[in-house]
């Protein structure tokens, strides 16, 4: 019988191309693939590149609309709006009562917000006093007063309004029966601190007019074309949401991009650690994966920090068509602009074009850069149309083993590094190298950073290079720092791949000083929601929870699947012997220096012990290194330096105390609790982010409830460093 294909659909919006892919579910084999120039200077923006390649894709590939289950798409609207200042006037009206009243009339009125340099977000402002009475009979007259001024959008924002939010609510359903798009400060975040609350509202609703005409269009299309799958749209802490959440939230869309390339590190690539590279022809984004994470930070626009968690990605200005500098015979600098950006063609992808006897001059990409870019003219030609690059560099060095858009032109490529090397009196190896160590020695700083926040484990790192560009920064960057890389199957559309495959996700943030057992059942709750409201199924939900204790706040992260893949859709289970074969690789051991720790019916835990030797060759200290391995063979955790310890759930709460008691250090902070994992059924509790021994065991029995007294489960502890 044929059994029908099940398939999502993920698009990518880059910056000079629109990726779309086609991804069936059964095996993640890619159906089809399509590609379309970006659509900046279209009426409809990216969205209509959005729609042009999911169709491109769909005729292309003989995709019938009943076997597609789910479209994603990240997009570059959002960030592009505030960079640009392409944003919506929003008023703002402020409610409060007394002293309170008094400092929120002061930190709600936010005058102009600077986007970036010249670029700003206008508001105005009207303050309603709560204690009036009949003060609600003033809402209407304050909205027409904002309208007057020039208004497009309604921000309703109240001191603690995260505790009572009926008064700003009542402010954004009057706004919505006068026909105005409103957002209610406590429904972005729940935080206290009312000047970075609403001033993230604010910025929310500027950006509302244009990203709802654009889900509008995109959703219109999709529908016309007989698809009744969801459409989700990427976020920016690596997640995906249902478009009627992006319509409600458009500010979670900034950083979508590199999100999505983070999110094909985890789903398709399967990284449990390491640092993930995705490489375009402009920029780099570098971002961190730990314990099967992608790392968070709080977002800024400007110097305005906001109520808002994103993917930390640092981006740098070096890229596979990073543009050499020059003063006479010495390379002294690639990037940051890039072939494109100069009007430039790759040398590595030319044509008939004779490289053997080539002219070189200085030129300035845009007003305002230096005047000493790398401009080529061919011997056959009158133009200075070309330039080398890292792309061609990795070429010319033999360190390209992934191709993503087309194979580079050998021929040329040699010629004219054997032309730059007479020119620069260098050997053509030498001065390709020298190309690619001033983009390593760009790059290196900011991994050695990552590695120092996010105190990474230098056994467990590894590179993991996605994007277009990826095998012209990536393997020369990874020997030149001694680390083992990848690049990633389908390089080139790995973004669209995790828009395909994301994970519906939101965080909930609450400030709360010593959260109570009951304080954590709620917010975790209050997540699992969330993720259910925005397409996940309740059984596939997943929550951690993290305690920041320097900023008196929890937040309860879940994550979800809009699909359940089982066995019925054709993933197979790897044996035993192959699940230790994977372990060896992974510790570089052979497999009768491992051994199983324990096992449930999808993990195994495989361990390596390390005994070395004390003073005179007695025995010393015993090291334990783990990782965690799925039936389907991914490796999903991996600790080094830790314990573990098989029990039952009936047993588990006086096991994990035990740990606690051996494995506690001291630090400048006070007492510091182990790492802790649970590994139980099908998925691991991640505890990380707990600081006292009561809290571990409230979440242990929260997500532990349903399972019986008897079940076997595997704990491993680490003592924090």
């Amino acid at each position: 019988m044929n059994i029908q294909r099940r398939i999502k659909i993920g698009i990518d919006v880059g910056g000079t191309f629109t990726h779309a892919v086609a991804v069936d579910i059964k095996d993640y084999s890619i159906v089809g693939k399509a590609c379309v120039p970006t659509t900046h200077t279209s009426e409809y923006g990216v969205a209509r590149g959005v729609v042009d390649s999911m169709m491109e894709l769909i005729r292309d590939h003989s995709i019938q609309p009943e076997e597609i289950i789910l479209i994603a798409h990240s997009t570059t609207q959002a960030t592009n709006a505030l960079l640009e200042g392409d944003v919506a006037k929003v008023g703002i009206v402020c409610l409060g009562s007394g002293i309170e009243g008094k400092i929120a009339k002061k930190e709600a009125n936010l005058q102009d917000i600077e986007l970036s340099p010249g670029k700003f977000l206008p508001t105005c402002f009207r303050f309603i006093d709560t204690s009036a009475v009949g003060w609600k009979n003033q809402v209407p007259g304050a909205i027409d007063e904002l309208k007057a001024e020039g208004a497009q959008v309604i921000v309703a924002s109240e001191a603690f309004g995260v505790d009572h939010p009926d008064n700003e609510d009542f402010v954004a359903e009057t706004a919505f029966s006068k026909g105005f798009q409103a957002t209610a400060a406590s429904t972005i975040s729940k935080l206290y601190g009312l000047k970075v609350r609403t001033r993230t509202a604010v910025i929310n609703a500027s950006m509302m007019p244009k990203m709802l005409d654009t889900a509008n269009m995109t959703e219109k299309a999709v529908r016309e074309s007989g698809i009744a799958a969801p459409l989700m749209v990427m976020r920016s802490d690596g997640g995906i949401m249902d478009i009627n959440e992006m319509r409600k939230r458009p500010i979670l869309t900034m950083l979508s991009g590199p999100a999505a390339g983070v999110a094909a590190a985890l789903m398709y690539v399967k990284i449990s650690d390491g640092i993930f590279l995705e490489v375009g022809g402009t920029s780099t984004d570098i971002s961190v994966i730990k314990n099967g994470k992608p790392q968070i930070k709080t977002a800024q626009i400007g110097k305005n920090r906001l109520f808002l968690r994103t993917l930390d990605v640092r981006t740098l200005g070096i890229a596979g068509g990073s543009v050499p500098r020059f003063d006479g015979d010495k390379i002294i600098d690639v990037g940051p602009r890039s072939a494109h950006i100069a009007k430039l063609k790759y040398v590595s992808f030319s044509g008939n074009e004779d490289f053997k006897n080539i002219e070189i001059k200085k030129t300035k990409p845009v007003d305002g850069d230096p005047s000493d870019y790398m401009a080529i003219k061919p011997g056959n030609s009158d133009q200075y149309s070309h330039t080398v690059t890292p792309t061609g560099a990795s070429y010319y060095l033999g360190l390209v083993k992934a191709v993503g858009h087309g194979s580079g032109n050998m021929n040329n490529i040699t010629d004219c590094f054997n032309s730059l090397s007479a020119k620069f009196k260098k050997k053509p190896d030498d001065l390709a190298k020298e190309i690619l160590e001033i983009s390593a020695d760009k790059i290196k700083p900011v991994i050695k950073q990552l590695s120092r926040e996010y105190k990474l484990d230098e056994n467990l790192i590894q590179f993991v290079g996605g994007g277009g560009g990826a095998s012209a920064i990536v393997p020369f960057t990874a020997n030149y720092m001694n680390a083992p890389h990848q690049i990633a199957e389908n390089c080139e559309v790995v973004s669209a791949i995790g828009a395909a495959l994301g994970i519906i996700r939101d965080s909930i943030e609450r400030n709360i000083i010593n959260p109570t057992e009951g304080d954590l059942i709620a917010l975790r709750q209050e997540a699992v929601n969330s993720v259910i409201r925005m397409g996940a199924l309740p059984e596939s939900v997943e929550v951690t929870i993290e305690i920041d204790n320097q900023n008196k706040k929890v937040i309860a992260t879940a994550y979800g699947s809009s699909e359940m893949r089982t066995k019925d859709l054709g993933v197979e289970y790897k044996t035993q012997d192959e699940i230790l074969n994977i372990a060896s690789k992974s510790f570089k051991k052979e497999i009768s220096e491992l051994d199983i720790a324990g096992n449930t019916d999808f993990f195994f835990v495989i361990r390596h012990k390390k005994v070395s030797k004390g003073f005179l060759g007695f025995f010393g200290s015993v090291r334990e290194d783990y990782r965690i391995i799925d039936a389907e063979g991914t490796i999903r955790l991996q600790v080094n330096n830790a314990v573990s310890s098989v029990c039952t759930i009936g047993g588990i709460k006086q096991e994990i105390s035990s740990l606690i008691q051996n494995l506690t250090t001291f630090g400048d902070a006070g007492a510091l609790v182990p790492d802790i994992f649970i590994i139980s059924q099908s998925k691991i509790v991640d505890m990380t982010g707990l600081i006292l021994e009561a809290q571990i065991l409230t979440v242990c029995e929260i997500e532990l409830k349903d399972i019986p007294d008897s079940e076997t489960v595997i704990l491993i502890a680490s003592a924090k460093q």
